[in-house]
């Protein structure tokens, strides 16, 4: 769930006045440091405020569990598409060989499609929210090729983005790709009914020691996360998990 974000644009934010202001001041200095173009994007550690660093180091240890664990690494609900390219350089960096770690991203590009009643009443919870510029999918495209670029082997394609409504083009992806076996997957879908479907449409696709991470369980907002989970996987039947780097973020592994 992005941080620092004003409901003007249908985003959830619990940033006060004074970070946002500190953080506006940190986007000017950002757009006019005198850094050369040829040094400023291996300078952008120093611009990404704490909680973005705690983001990176949960997928980053989200990632290494999956590493011993054969399949592709999914996630449903991209938005701008960070945790994609976080993916696609960890791969470059843990196992630049490793062809058949495919990265498939699934998002409407347009925001939520709908909400269903088990996804509260907060104002943010409206068809359209969490949506991106139009045509981003393909600057997304553009992102992941150039980090597949800069590994080896990036003649063979191993990213795909998947785009529509998640509850119809998981199973159809699953359906034309029956070889699939999942590795790792992140939910970062924010709501009730397509978290519910690709969770069932996901579990013939895992393996013992299969990742599987949420953004909002046990997240009052967004209640439906949680009762996706309840209904497809039974908490009874799972071990959520967490990290230190992040309050509301969380994982299992399949099968402990």
């Amino acid at each position: 769930m992005p941080e620092g974000e004003n409901k003007d644009n249908r985003v959830l934010t619990f940033s006060s006045e004074t970070e946002v202001e500190r953080r506006r001041r940190m986007l000017e200095l950002f757009r006019s440091v005198p850094i050369p173009d040829d040094e400023l994007l291996a300078q952008l550690g120093m611009f990404a405020r704490r909680q973005v660093w705690a983001r990176w180091l949960f997928m980053h240890e989200l990632y290494r569990r999956a590493l011993d664990v054969h399949g592709v690494a999914m996630e449903f609900g991209n938005r701008w598409g960070q945790n994609l390219a976080l993916f696609a350089i960890f791969r470059g960096i843990y196992e630049p060989f490793n062809y058949t770690r495919k990265i498939v991203g699934f998002d409407t590009f347009a925001g939520f499609p709908s909400v269903a009643p088990q996804d509260g009443s907060h104002d943010v919870m409206e068809p359209g929210a969490y949506g991106v510029a139009e045509g981003w999918e393909d600057v997304l495209e553009e992102i992941l090729a150039y980090h597949e670029a800069e590994s080896p082997i990036s003649h063979i394609r191993k990213f795909e983005l998947v785009k529509g409504d998640v509850s119809t083009t998981v199973p159809d992806y699953l359906e034309r790709h029956p070889e699939t076996i999942v590795a790792l997957a992140y939910f970062d879908l924010d709501i009730y009914e397509p978290t519910r479907d690709a969770l069932v449409a996901l579990r013939p696709h895992l393996t013992q020691g299969s990742i599987i991470g949420f953004d909002e369980a046990c997240f009052e907002p967004m209640p439906g996360e949680t009762i996706a989970i309840k209904e497809a996987l039974g908490l009874s039947n799972i071990r959520l998990q967490r990290l230190p780097y992040s309050p509301t973020a969380s994982f299992l592994v399949w099968g402990e």
